[in-house]
Order: C-alpha cells, then sequence, then structure tokens
C-alpha cells in the first residue's frame, strides 16, 4: 500500500469512528503516518481533557483504524 493509499484507508477509519466523537462533543484529526506503521491524531473538542480519552485512543480509534490498516502498530495523541 502506498503512502497515499494508507494515508486515505486510516481518514476512512477516522469517519468510521468520528460520530461517535462529535456524538460526545469532541472530534479527531489525522497528523501523520511514520513508516507505515505510527498513526498520530490530534483529539478534539472535548476529547482534549476527557478522563477516558486514553481509552478511546487505544479500545476505539487504535482498533478501528487498524481494522482497515492491519499494518498499523500504534495510535498516538499529540498535544498542540
Amino acid at each position: 500500500m502506498t503512502d497515499k493509499e494508507l494515508y486515505k484507508t486510516v481518514e476512512i477509519a477516522l469517519e468510521e469512528i468520528r460520530p461517535f466523537l462529535k456524538n460526545d462533543g469532541g472530534d479527531i484529526e489525522l497528523v501523520s503516518i511514520e513508516d507505515q506503521k505510527l498513526v498520530k491524531v490530534k483529539l478534539l473538542g472535548t476529547c482534549i481533557d476527557c478522563s477516558v480519552n486514553q481509552m478511546t485512543l487505544k479500545s476505539g480509534v487504535e482498533m478501528t483504524i487498524k481494522k482497515h490498516a492491519p499494518q498499523i502498530e500504534q495510535v498516538i495523541n499529540i498535544r498542540a
């Protein structure tokens, strides 16, 4: 899979989980993909300070991305 295809695949995965985040007043932005293994995202809105955002990141976001792109090993949240 090319970098461009992977980026598009990850965006599709994020679109799948985005309605759940928006329902709670949050959102997510794809920042970068490194070495086709590490996805960096930025949680937005109420997700920034949510007490369960790490659980959401691992159980929701990372799991959904890996379902679409199994070569992804890790998803991390960056803070601006």
